[in-house]
């Protein structure tokens, strides 16, 4: 179903870390990537045509999650922040040129699920046009929870702890929505993704069948939200899964895979919604690769 675009990157020399993340904003046609490293940039920004246009560092300790908003007035970057110096544990809104404009969290201070807006590395976020919020928080620390807050930062519904039931997590690491009001979650060592109803948080199913080699790390839609696209870090593998529409969650179909090279492991992906070119970050490989679909 893809084929790699062996021409992206133009100059892969530009990634000098581990990356991480990377987002597409396919408005503008640019691609940002975090990466993460001693004296290195930690955002790099692409055109989709792979030419670096510029980077930024301000504020960015060690990104893990990174999510690009646009609106009818502006676009922004979101990034999660896993680093436990004076600006982790947080999630931050920056304009495009990395101006910071909002920080979500205590910088430095992990917290507990007790408190909403404390994070303890929070692993990624996704906006919605209305600016509701979505935040899994849990890559490794204290909080296994996925939290939803409205525009002004302000608690919607917060579910789940650590666990291994029903709406429980074990590191939920990457969060999507699909057109149906579902809220997709990949909770990754627990080898499942948990579907969760949008508005109230109840929770409506879960797929774990597909999953019995490596957890999911990553999930995107295709364009057409035909498809659901899941890292699996561990097996350097991407996994094409039928997406349900309206109604029942039901089982997981595994459509098709993508198979990366060894050691490759591919961390977080994200999928640009005009084209349907899908991006890769890879922490083993210290780069991002770009899959294009075939007609």
């Amino acid at each position: 179903m893809y084929k790699l675009d062996i021409g992206w990157p133009k100059i892969p020399e530009y990634f000098t870390g581990q990356t991480f993340c990377v987002a597409v904003d396919s408005l503008h046609g640019l691609v940002y990537v975090g990466q993460r490293g001693d004296n290195v940039p930690k955002v790099l920004v692409f055109s989709e045509e792979g030419y670096f246009l510029y980077s930024w560092n301000n504020t960015v300790e060690m990104p893990h999650g990174i999510f690009v908003l646009n609106t009818a007035t502006d676009s922004s970057v979101w990034i999660t922040d896993v680093g436990t110096g004076k600006y982790g544990h947080t999630v931050k809104q920056y304009s495009p040129s990395g101006k910071l404009m909002q920080i979500l969290g205590t910088p430095g201070n992990a917290g507990s699920s007790l408190i909403p807006l404390q994070f303890d590395q929070p692993a990624e976020i996704f906006v919605e046009e209305s600016g509701d919020i979505y935040v899994v928080d849990g890559d490794g620390g204290m909080n296994n929870r996925l939290l939803k807050l409205s525009n002004d930062y302000k608690e919607i519904w917060l579910t789940g702890t650590n666990g291994t039931g029903i709406g429980q997590f074990k590191i939920p690491h990457s969060v999507t929505l699909d057109p149906f009001g579902r809220v997709w979650v990949a909770d990754r060592d627990n080898k499942r993704i948990q579907v969760f109803d949008k508005v109230t948080g109840e929770w409506l199913g879960s797929w774990s069948s597909c999953f019995s080699e490596d957890g999911p790390y990553s999930v995107r839609f295709t364009a057409n939200y035909k498809y659901l696209i899941v890292a699996q870090l561990n097996i350097n593998r991407l996994a094409i899964l039928a997406a349900p529409p309206v109604g029942s969650i039901g089982d997981c179909f595994m459509v098709s895979t993508v198979q990366l090279a060894d050691e490759t492991k591919p961390h977080l992906v994200d999928v640009d919604m005009k084209s349907g070119a899908v991006y890769v970050a890879e922490i083993g490989a210290q780069q991002v690769q770009k899959y294009i679909p075939l007609s």
